[in-house]
């Protein structure tokens, strides 16, 4: 199996940009609900995981400044305690199962580091308990 068959394209993912700052990252993740996003550089390449934890983490280092003042923190300031860590496009499904234990998503990369898109956790465990179903439920031979 492909990995590609879990994978939600870029253009359906939420992610910030490294010239983000640190008030839209926080109006993004808020906006979608999600607690962790992708941090894409300008020429699209993944670099790392922006997680809620993150940003309370850096603003508490900050003095919890305000929303207005936040408009002049670029993302890239926050320390990030934790990266997702990608999968190459044509890695193997063990590879992408090994990584979706431990990460509620994964960023999948091609062969130049550019981010094309996410494998969520939730997407892997319906896609084989559908198959797990579908077995079941064929007549054995």
């Amino acid at each position: 199996m492909n990995i590609l068959f879990f994978l939600t394209p870029k253009r359906e993912v939420a992610y910030v940009s490294a010239d983000d700052t640190l008030r839209q990252a926080l109006e993004k993740m808020e906006h979608h609900g999600y607690a962790a996003v992708p941090l894409l550089s300008a020429d699209g390449k993944y670099i790392g995981t922006i997680t809620d934890g993150d940003v309370l983490w850096g603003l508490k280092r900050m003095n919890f400044p305000s929303l207005r003042k936040m408009e002049d923190i670029p993302v890239m300031e926050l320390k990030r305690a934790h990266d997702n860590k990608p999968v190459h496009v044509n890695e193997d499904i063990e590879g992408l199962l090994e990584k979706v234990t431990v990460q509620n998503f994964v960023p999948v990369v091609d062969d130049e580091c550019v981010f094309i898109g996410i494998v969520t956790r939730r997407d892997v465990i319906h896609r084989l308990a559908e198959e797990h179903r579908e077995r079941k439920a064929s007549p054995t031979a």
